[in-house]
């Protein structure tokens, strides 16, 4: 081969290389568009998100008959609460976008029958993050507010401090910062839609043969254990709210054990059709299985 060949074949090796990473820019910018033009709608419609974000809050305070007020501690902490407000909502607006401009880069590397495989789990993945945001703003940020605000100490008149003749009786009531509130909701909604990936999350590993049925039945007692420790991480120390999380994770995890058993299934009898696994096959790798 002679010299004046191998800068043309390096040419010929790097320019596929140098248009996938022109498209992955493109891919980029584009995402990046999407992400500041719903920022900036969200930015001019901050207030009345926010004040939507307080309904559980609100709803609370209005059931003790208390006002519900909030409070800047900073100067600039109305402007930050503004921009959380629509980062979060930028993010959610642009994220069709996003997901759509991802695949467009992974899908012409995959055959016909993995897009077929990986499709369906970009569609269920921000339909299960909505689903578990939505449980955790109309069901455990009502529990967890309701909790909380149980705390509150009211001075009835009349009442005379003991150990302090004509002191005004003590009252410990709720004045909250704005964005110490938006940082607790946005919280319990980030950690409740990533915990409702959890099917999408072991179905697309059992897909890829990472997990299995059987190993996902014999790890039922590490699986209570892990869910446990979350709740106890990402809800409030109330009994309540810690029981509704590990009830509904706990679901999603069986949910996940029959979806991971029914893509075995399916896989087997793929493979069964195309002469590719028998019988014989079936029965070692089940006594693998039940050696592990």
């Amino acid at each position: 081969m002679s010299p004046t060949n191998r800068p043309d074949e390096i040419e010929d090796q790097s320019a596929p290389l140098i248009e996938h990473l022109a498209e992955l820019r493109s891919r980029l910018i584009k995402s990046v568009l999407a992400f500041v033009v719903g920022m900036v709608m969200c930015f001019t419609v901050a207030t009345p998100i926010f004040n939507f974000l307080t309904a559980p809050l609100c709803d609370a305070l209005a059931s003790r008959g208390q006002d519900c007020d909030l409070i800047f501690i900073s100067p600039q902490e109305g402007f930050f609460v503004a921009i959380k407000v629509s980062l979060l909502g930028g993010f959610m607006l642009a994220f069709p976008v996003i997901a759509g401009q991802m695949w467009r880069f992974v899908a012409p590397g995959l055959y016909r029958s993995e897009k077929n495989a990986f499709l369906p789990f970009l569609v269920a993945s921000p339909f299960m993050f909505l689903l578990g945001a939505s449980f955790a703003f109309y069901v455990v940020t009502p529990l967890a507010y309701n909790f909380f605000l149980g705390f509150q100490q009211f001075g009835a008149s009349g009442e005379v401090v003991e150990g302090v003749p004509g002191a005004a009786p003590l009252s410990v009531v709720f004045q909250g910062s704005a964005q110490e509130y938006l940082n607790l909701t946005i919280k319990f909604i980030v950690a409740f839609g990533l915990c409702f990936q959890l099917p999408v999350l072991l179905t697309l590993m059992g897909k890829a043969g990472l997990v299995s049925e059987k190993g996902l039945r014999a790890g039922r007692k590490w699986a209570i254990v892990g869910i446990l420790t979350l709740a106890a991480l990402v809800t409030p120390p109330d009994v309540i709210t810690q029981v509704i999380l590990f009830v509904v994770v706990y679901g999603l995890y069986e949910i996940s054990i029959r979806l991971v058993g029914h893509v075995e299934r399916k896989r087997n009898e793929e493979l069964r059709r195309e002469g590719l696994l028998d019988e014989d096959d079936e029965i070692f790798e089940d006594e693998l299985e039940d050696e592990k």
